[in-house]
């Protein structure tokens, strides 16, 4: 595990001496879209039907609004707690660019977030700002997900399929989601028909790929996103503008279309392509790094 200990008082669940964790890298990198910063420094997040807000006290991780039974059987697997990102981030060092990259954002973490959640919210994140992102995201959740309070405040958790499966184009469209209204609205079809989340999960890697393909809105980049931020296939290289900069200027990869640069990628990092993607795409992007 990535942390010492671990301990629940008033509602508060103290992880201790916890490494590799920094609420800004794992949050402000673009995989995750429900979350808000709070004027202290704290971060409140919407996951897995549930409201926490995230603090930092020196080395010590506190979840407020949690229990032990919740941290034990959700929030280990969701922030990837089992694994040991000390001993990837040795391998990854190993490349001179990756180095500087993880000396960066030291504190990145993959997210296990719902697959559900993630299929559409990448949907909506197609040629899309991440604002624009958030926004639709919420009002999505807001309309068709049941509340939750806190601190005197409703949240609404990500509705569920057979929620959503009632739901028309046009309904879609008064979220905010724009041209992706319906590509949503037919891959929420298919999936209530098919409702074959778990199977893909299970296929490997390259065809798990290619099933989601399938999906209306689901492109090589997208189903790259749904595959390492919610299904565990670590081989992922989604690649957007940044990860393209970061492997033109630093690789000189030789093929320089998005299938190209995904397939150099892969087959510079293998099973590490996922997280190699996450610390280049959060460095090159905060410090605007051009070709």
């Amino acid at each position: 595990m990535e942390f010492k200990n671990y301990s629940c008082i008033d509602n508060r669940v103290i992880v201790e001496k916890i490494e590799n964790f920094v609420l800004k890298h794992i949050f402000e990198n673009g995989q995750c879209f429900r979350w808000e910063r709070t004027d202290t420094g704290t971060y409140i997040v919407v996951a897995k039907e549930r409201v926490i807000e995230l603090e930092m006290d020196n080395f010590n991780l506190i979840i407020h609004n949690s229990n032990l039974e919740d941290f034990e059987n959700i929030w280990i697997d969701y922030f990837d707690f089992e694994r040991n990102y000390s001993k990837l981030k040795k391998n990854l060092k190993q490349d001179k660019y990756l180095y500087e990259a993880i000396n960066f954002g030291y504190g990145l973490r993959i997210l296990n977030q719902d697959p559900f959640e993630m299929i559409l919210s990448f949907i909506i994140s197609s040629n899309n700002r991440i604002p624009m992102i958030k926004k639709a995201i919420s009002n999505i959740s807001e309309r068709y997900g049941d509340s939750i309070s806190y601190k005197g405040k409703i949240y609404y958790k990500f509705p569920s399929l057979d929620k959503l499966s009632t739901v028309t184009q046009e309904e879609l469209r008064e979220c905010g989601v724009g041209f992706r209204d319906k590509y949503l609205y037919n891959t929420i079809k298919l999936l209530s028909e098919e409702n074959d989340i778990e199977y893909i999960m299970n296929l490997g890697d390259d065809l798990c790929h290619k099933e989601l393909q399938k999906f209306n809105g689901v492109g090589v980049k997208v189903a790259d996103c749904i595959m390492l931020f919610s299904m565990k296939k670590y081989s992922a290289f989604p690649v957007d503008v940044w990860v393209k900069r970061a492997m033109m200027k630093f690789y000189v990869a030789p093929d320089t279309s998005l299938k190209g640069i995904r397939d150099f990628g892969r087959n510079l990092f293998k099973d590490l392509s996922g997280l190699a993607q996450q610390y280049l795409f959060y460095y090159v992007r905060e410090n605007n790094i051009k070709i």
